[in-house]
């Protein structure tokens, strides 16, 4: 009983820990001038109202901003997915030279800095004419989604019976038809999950856009976002409100897919 009770305490530690810093957020976004950032018990729920949301429509393309937030996202997602389901796949059922040591090389680049290869991959944007667009942000996603992302469904691939592909093989299918009616299907669980984190990523991504996009038409909401951040001043009412706006897409996403989330990290991250 005692143990139950410590149990159902340090988890309800726990939970307010998690939960607290956006109650924060979320009373901090309905107050206005100096009371925003200094919130006592007695004045919580005193001089609530939507000032700082109305004063983010006013000041920023909120829709324009959410719709390319979405656009970016979303294609990225479709480009992560194929890319790194068929590069796994290739690495998990097709037998071909080099496979396995070419597949640790892929894992070794996870270790790599992503500071370390900015300048060079600017370097190549700038040359190609990509520069204030979207393609540096969307286009790598098609060009294998990541080592981490090949690794999840890699371990999944390994776990389909040798005897399907056989089977398939049998009735003509040739490995993209294998791969695309059959493997890719069965790996619903690892696609979400994959989905789930490449949106987190894209969503949240300061930097890329910060980097390649100058057109504030062109912005996302991330940079968005840190234009309520001044070098002497910081709007934290309208910061809040903004951060509010864009937290809540993650939250509906991770909650409507969680159990598949879940599931394909398990199924990923064991072997045969």
């Amino acid at each position: 009983m005692i143990a139950r009770l410590l149990i159902i305490s340090g988890l309800a530690f726990g939970l307010t820990f998690s939960v607290l810093p956006f109650f924060w957020m979320l009373i901090t976004s309905l107050k206005s001038g100096s009371s925003s950032m200094f919130i006592t018990l007695d004045s919580l729920l005193d001089n609530l109202s939507l000032k700082n949301y109305i004063s983010v429509f006013e000041k920023i393309p909120l829709f324009i901003y959410t719709k390319n937030s979405i656009f970016i996202s979303l294609s990225t997602i479709i480009g992560t997915v194929l890319s790194s389901s068929a590069v796994a796949y290739a690495f998990s059922v097709l037998k071909w030279q080099y496979r396995d040591k070419l597949f640790l090389f892929i894992i070794f680049t996870m270790m790599i800095p992503l500071q370390v290869t900015m300048i060079p991959v600017f370097v190549i944007y700038k040359q190609l004419g990509w520069l204030n667009s979207f393609k540096p942000l969307i286009v790598p996603a098609f060009l294998g989604g990541g080592a981490f992302n090949i690794f999840l469904y890699r371990q999944f691939f390994l776990k389909i019976p040798n005897e399907i592909i056989d089977a398939a093989k049998m009735d003509g299918m040739n490995h993209f038809q294998i791969y695309w009616y059959i493997a890719l299907p069965i790996a619903k669980s690892v696609t979400a999950t994959v989905a789930i984190l490449t949106f987190l990523f894209s969503w949240n991504d300061f930097m890329g856009p910060l980097i390649y996009l100058s057109d504030q038409i062109k912005g996302t909401l991330a940079l968005g976002l840190m234009l309520f951040v001044g070098q002497n001043q910081t709007e934290w009412g309208e910061l809040m409100a903004i951060s509010i706006i864009m937290i809540l897409p993650v939250i509906f996403v991770f909650v409507a897919f969680q159990k598949y989330f879940i599931r394909g990290l398990m199924f990923g991250g064991s072997k045969n």
